[in-house]
């Protein structure tokens, strides 16, 4: 099944000659033009196929979430996979609403191209890492029409070397996680396991990364420790972890690295940081960290969580999928990995709490088939958590993909938590995305033609955060390469939705 389809995906179009606009808006010139992403040629199916589903949806705005603006970190929606240093899944703009849509595309690589995280500089650029098989690089691009302005080509991770295509889109290493600062500088934790804080700079007509800092971390860590990612404290050190349980701290002025190393334990997902400390899940434990008085890394609570007996369909390994998502000013959200059904758990965070952590431990989708890998959407009170079970990569069987997505909300008193409403929808491995703006949450989803199931219409998604009811889907294309395969929504400052997919990357505005 695997080879048929990877032969499917290089012969239906890679060498399609089609070329994008130039970029427009910024007044510097492009480094290349960049070609749409082909799709799979559909006539045969073409009847059941549909370009939308639903109907437009009409905005229904959210206050603003008073969270903290971490110091140094861009603001809310702009630093990262997950928004804010949170992990809230919000974006202040009010995303697409399905109206007369517009999807544009651009190939980001010769086979695969997947971008993931999705930033913005204050200057409204789109900053991204994209990986495919031969090369990763930092991108700066026009955020209308996908033009490069400027590229960086970073260190390829090991993973692309060994032809093992499950492992390339399972490894969350060496800028995939990376972070956009206060001053519109990415940091990116490379796959030679330095950290790099870059800057974007005139250089003639055209613009250029220079690379304005780094920090080597190759004589503290363990040989074969891949770092995950990179985010500063609300003091500016610089936190990392790796997949192989390590967690450290940089001090960014003198260069001092001090480490932990979680014996045994498996850290694959990036972590959320406030003013309280940083919290991180292993693959055993949900763990606040703080700096002691060397600057060291330390936890001040651990909570073992159920890991269950074996990684599940859908997931990257055996523990917790999701990224910290931090609550309000007192609480942690995550999921456990518990057989049958998994578990969305609900921590007091701070210090001075007598008694359990545990606020709630909410069961959820079902029996046999639940897993989620991908981090919550917080706002208020209230969880959106989605099942990720069956998912079985990029070139997988689609119709193993199980459905579920469920808002949770916590007591304000804090005595439990609820289930407010379910969707039968499915949404294989969005990070998904709130827009406060005009209150949807936005999904990345797939339709099978029914007499041919081995290929995908994909979709954007729009859930209604009130009510749960499906608002519309976007069809975006056809084919493997529009798999989103873990990459998130990002909803822009204009408001137009962007995912990476195995291909490259997509942008989905409304055209009315």
């Amino acid at each position: 099944m695997l080879r048929t389809a990877f032969w499917m995906l290089l012969g239906y179009g890679w060498a399609l000659v089609l070329a994008s606009p130039g970029c427009s808006g910024q007044g510097d010139q492009v480094e290349y033009e960049r070609e749409p992403m082909p799709e799979v040629p559909v006539e045969s199916y073409q009847d059941q196929v549909q370009e939308m589903m639903g109907a437009p949806g009409q905005a229904r705005p959210l206050p603003l979430l008073e969270l903290p603006q971490h110091p140094f970190l861009a603001p809310t929606g702009r630093a990262g996979m997950h928004g804010d240093a949170y992990g809230s899944g919000t974006h202040p703009a009010a995303g697409p609403l399905g109206r007369a849509p517009v999807v544009r595309s651009a190939k980001m690589g010769e086979i695969a191209g997947e971008c993931a995280a999705v930033t913005f500089d204050s200057a409204g650029r789109m900053i991204t890492v994209c990986s495919d098989f031969f090369e990763m690089a930092l991108y700066a691009m026009d955020p209308d029409d996908l033009g490069v302005f400027a590229k960086h080509v970073l260190p390829l991770r090991e993973s692309n070397s060994g032809g093992n295509i499950q492992e390339i889109m399972d490894d969350t290493s060496g800028g995939a996680y990376f972070h956009l600062d206060n001053l519109d500088r990415p940091i990116v934790a490379n796959a030679k396991r330095v950290i790099q804080r870059f800057v974007l700079e005139p250089e003639g007509t055209r613009l250029r990364w220079r690379v304005e800092a780094e920090w080597d971390l190759n004589p503290f860590l363990p040989e074969g420790a891949r770092v995950t990612t990179a985010i500063p404290d609300w003091e500016g050190r610089l936190w990392f972890v790796t997949r192989l349980g390590v967690v450290g701290v940089v001090d960014p002025v003198s260069g001092d690295v001090q480490t932990m190393q979680l014996d045994g334990e498996e850290i694959q997902n990036a972590f959320a940081v406030a003013s309280d400390g940083v919290y991180i899940v292993s693959d055993h434990a949900m763990y606040r960290f703080q700096a002691d008085e060397s600057g060291a890394p330390e936890h001040t609570w651990r909570e073992v969580y159920d890991r269950g007996s074996a990684p599940k369909p859908g997931a990257i390994n055996q523990g917790s999928g999701t990224t910290p998502t931090l609550l309000g000013d007192d609480l942690v959200a995550i999921s456990d990995n518990a057989d049958s059904r998994v578990n969305v758990l609900v921590y007091h965070r701070l210090d001075g709490h007598v008694g359990d952590r545990l606020v709630c431990q909410v069961p959820v989708f079902e029996p046999e088939l639940s897993v989620t890998d991908n981090s919550f959407v917080g706002y208020g009170d209230s969880i959106i958590v989605e099942n990720n079970f069956g998912y079985d990569g990029p070139f997988g069987d689609r119709t193993l993909s199980q459905p579920g997505i469920l808002r949770i909300d916590v007591a304000p008193d804090r005595s439990g938590c609820e289930v407010v409403w379910q969707s039968d929808e499915r949404s294989p491995t969005t990070v998904p995305k709130l827009s406060l703006g005009n209150g949807l949450i936005y999904f990345y989803t797939f339709e099978i033609p029914q007499e041919h199931s081995s290929w995908e219409a994909w979709y954007l998604m729009a859930l209604d955060f009130e009510t749960g009811e499906t608002v519309f889907k976007v069809l975006t294309g056809t084919g493997y390469q529009w798999n989103n395969n873990y990459a998130p929504v990002t909803i822009g400052p204009s408001g137009t939705a962007y995912v990476g997919c195995f291909g490259g990357i997509m942008a989905i505005s409304d055209g009315a």
